[in-house]
């Protein structure tokens, strides 16, 4: 029904008859994008059912991904590219007069995600169907997702996303395959045959319904699962207020990251990530035994991988399984759990590394207590052995200790593999914060560097410059990312060059559109794009950046000498909803682009944009216009980083501390196509080791950081009062601890650097090229080839 445009609108024309009960000249735009939807869904489901069967007739090994979040963005074009039908479908619907690019405003980005943790997921997903291996994602059905940002007064205000307003066209709901997970109640242990048996009793128990939607490769008949969970009342519910326990139940799978300041949102996070393993091992497991039968060859044939510490629960619910539904000893089910599950830490951010109060755990998981207190005790025995009376050693390396239940302790323990995302973060989980697992489990750790769907982020996010790369070094470069190092022979190609930078303008082009009728503010496309966007967190450092907004600012008011290229400073960002400190950071950004922007004085000079709602279809529309990538966050502070690699796919380049990726982005370009700065992440760490570090000193002692600094306080921005008052204090009371005020001048000199090297903008393209060229590396088709090969054993089928 795609193989040609009349057949394709024969068919879409008789499919709107039946999905909308409609005539064509009734229907509407909404009924267009509803018909094409299930027209995609209808025509992948043969390969869909065909992979399946695939891999069953196989037998071969498989992985699942267990992920908290997956930031998926718009399908619908997406799809129609990895299925090779993007030009009959968009010429099919012109001719209908319906225009391809209206309907995909009309999808909504799924609210399945937050930052980078959750686009890696998304990416994975692409690249494991791309590469036509058998791998698929597990995760959470959110009605509301992490929520809808709107800018109010300046203020971020929180809605819920209504993303599932019009229902999912890409899921199946699948209620036959339902499994029931139980919270609460109390276990009894018994004696049956010879040995110990547990029963959970009075148990609240929450249904789990399974909704797929096909992931599609690129060209590729390949067509994985992604598995989404949906929290529904179960049929005969324990408990004495019904409409109470509908509630508590639909909360599961309602909001991404609830509120976790008290209890009851500890409880509720705690909640979704035992449903999500248990339903998705129960999920997994009916399948394998479709294969296979007997789990005593479970890790022969299935990889359990954990995305961050979230679905670390996996481990004592595959033990739990084993053990209680399978009547394995605990030796046998241990070693398959150990060799089933692998692991991938996010983070060197200690608050970051989760830890649950057994008074919360234990009443909402009994037998998963249980369990993970056996794993615990074992595993200080055999310390006990390693480092006989070293309490203290022991202690620190405890599963459950000081009241906690420490979920990175258990990941490391219950997995096979651990592994970093960057070179510089595995180096310093390896040396410094895992560093006594390292030495007891070194042979356990890993790095696996990582990477972006290409495809979307340049094939589909930026089809003016994928043409141009096409027409001059052939499309291999999309299923061999690598071959775009072959852009290099194109550095002296004045025809080459005038057309890269021709598309550069023209993205500037259509986000200025975006920002104006989005913010207002009309902005020169030919001014430089500056962009940070990202998750808002203190050690990404937005502030850094605000504050020499601030100075350049007041430079401009200041000295009449003073010149500069005109810059569009273009910020996105969500703050988590319970996190004070980046909610007033978002505040200030508003507050100086209210200030700059209403000066007459300073003109086109500076503009500051804020665009709301940061998201993957506004990203997509963000990273090929940027000429300038701020990856400024205190170094080693940033695991990775998977910005930096989009906007570098997209030709800009980076400003940016040593740390994460932008290491192996330096090592790859070279010094002189990345503007690197700021301390070292050995210096930042030797400062959080052994101190020295006074900010006072750098307040007094630079004016324009004192000038600035002394702004946030001083009623330079009117109506605001003591708004600022908590970033005054972090910087100068709290001694700054992301070092914001130790780098600043490194920045600004790296910034006036900047600007004089965007003048001679044959130079400027010469280095966008060089980066393009070598930004195949990070193609998440690498990362997952070495996760294949490295990690989980898995092979193309």
């Amino acid at each position: 029904m795609f193989s040609n445009t009349t057949e394709f609108k024969d068919t879409f024309l008789k499919r709107l008859n039946m999905v909308c009960g409609k005539s064509f000249s009734e229907s509407s735009e909404r009924d267009h994008y509803q018909t094409l939807g299930i027209m995609i869904r209808e025509f992948v489901s043969h390969d869909w059912i065909k992979t399946n069967e695939r891999y069953l007739a196989a037998k071969g090994k498989q992985v699942y991904y267990l992920s908290i979040e997956y930031l998926l963005g718009k399908l619908l074009r997406q799809n129609l590219i990895n299925l090779g039908i993007e030009e009959t479908v968009q010429v099919g619907l012109r001719e209908l007069g319906i225009d391809l690019s209206n309907l995909e405003e009309l999808e909504s980005d799924a609210g399945l995600g937050n930052g980078g943790l959750g686009r890696l997921a998304a990416c994975f997903l692409d690249s494991l169907a791309s590469l036509n291996l058998p791998g698929h994602g597990h995760g959470i059905r959110y009605k509301h997702g992490l929520f809808e940002q709107k800018i109010v007064d300046g203020y971020q205000v929180e809605l819920p996303e209504q993303w599932l307003r019009s229902g999912n066209v890409w899921e199946v709901r699948k209620a036959d395959l339902a499994v029931k997970i139980p919270f609460w109640g109390k276990v009894e242990g018994r004696t049956e045959n010879g040995r110990l048996v547990f029963q959970h009793l009075n148990a609240e128990s929450v249904t789990a319904v399974p909704h797929d939607m096909p992931v599609i490769g690129y060209n590729s008949e390949t067509v994985n699962t992604l598995r989404l969970w949906n929290a529904e009342p179960s049929q005969f519910p324990i408990h004495e207020d019904i409409l109470k326990y509908k509630r508590e139940t639909e909360l599961v799978s309602e909001f991404l990251y609830p509120d976790d300041t008290h209890d009851e949102g500890k409880i509720l996070r705690l909640k979704q990530q035992y449903f999500l393993v248990s339903a998705s091992i129960q999920s997994i497991i009916k399948t394998y035994r479709k294969q296979h039968g007997n789990l005593k060859e479970l890790h022969q044939h299935v990889c359990i991988h954990i995305n961050d510490t979230h679905p670390v629960l996996a481990i004592p619910e595959l033990m739990r399984i084993l053990i209680d539904e399978e009547g394995f000893d605990w030796d046998l089910a241990w070693y398959i759990t150990r060799h089933t599950i692998s692991y991938t830490n996010h983070t060197t951010l200690s608050e970051a590394l989760e830890k649950w109060p057994i008074r919360i755990f234990q009443p909402l998981l009994p037998r998963i207590y249980m369990i993970v207190e056996e794993i615990n005790e074992r595993f200080c025995g055999d310390l006990w052995d390693k480092y006989t009376g070293d309490w203290d050693k022991i202690a620190r390396l405890a599963i459950i200790a000081d009241g906690f239940v420490k979920m990175a302790h258990l990941a490391i323990v219950g997995s096979f593999s651990v592994n970093g995302v960057a070179k510089l973060h595995t180096e310093i989980l390896k040396t410094r914060e895992m560093n006594q697992f390292y030495q007891l489990f070194p042979e356990k750790f890993n790095n696996k560097t990582n990477g972006i769907a290409h495809r979307r982020w340049l094939l589909k996010g930026n089809p003016e410059l994928s043409n141009l790369i096409t027409d001059s070094i052939g499309s291999s470069w999309t299923q061999s990312p690598a071959d775009l190092i072959q852009l290099l022979n194109y550095q002296h190609d004045s025809s080459f060059m005038e057309q890269l930078l021709k598309i550069k303008r023209d993205n500037k082009e259509r986000l200025s559109e975006v920002i104006q009728s989005k913010n207002g503010i009309v902005v020169d496309s030919s001014a430089i794009f500056d962009v940070q966007v990202k998750r808002l967190h203190a050690y990404k450092r937005q502030l850094l950046k605000v504050l020499h907004i601030m100075y350049l600012y007041n430079r401009i008011k200041e000295d009449s000498s003073f010149s500069m290229v005109p810059r569009v400073f273009i910020f996105g960002a969500k703050a988590s909803p319970g996190y004070y400190y980046a909610k007033k950071i978002i505040k200030l950004i508003n507050t100086v682009a209210e200030k700059v922007n209403n000066d007459p004085f300073i003109g086109d000079k500076m503009k500051v944009v804020f665009l709301e709602n940061y998201r993957v279809s506004l990203a997509e529309k963000v990273f090929p216009a940027a000429d300038l990538s701020e990856q400024i966050s205190t170094a080693s502070k940033e695991a990775s980083g998977t910005g930096n690699m989009k906007f570098m796919i997209n030709g800009a380049l980076t400003v940016g501390t040593m740390d994460g990726a932008n290491i192996e982005i330096h090592e790859l370009v070279g010094d002189e196509n990345i503007f690197t700065f700021g301390l070292s992440a050995d210096e930042v760490l030797h400062f959080y080791q052994h101190g020295g570090y006074q900010s006072i000193e750098y307040y007094h002692h630079d004016s324009r950081i004192r000038q600035a600094v002394d702004q946030l306080v001083n009623g330079f921005f009117p109506g605001v009062y003591n708004e600022f008052e908590p970033i005054f204090d972090s910087l100068l009371e709290e001694n700054d601890q992301y070092f914001v005020l130790k780098d600043f001048a490194s920045y600004a000199d790296t910034q006036k650097l900047i600007g004089e090297t965007f003048r001679d903008q044959q130079v400027w393209q010469k280095k966008c090229l060089v980066n393009i060229a070598h930004a195949g590396y990070f193609s998440s088709d690498r990362t997952i080839k070495e996760y294949a090969d490295h990690i989980w054993g898995i092979k193309p089928l």
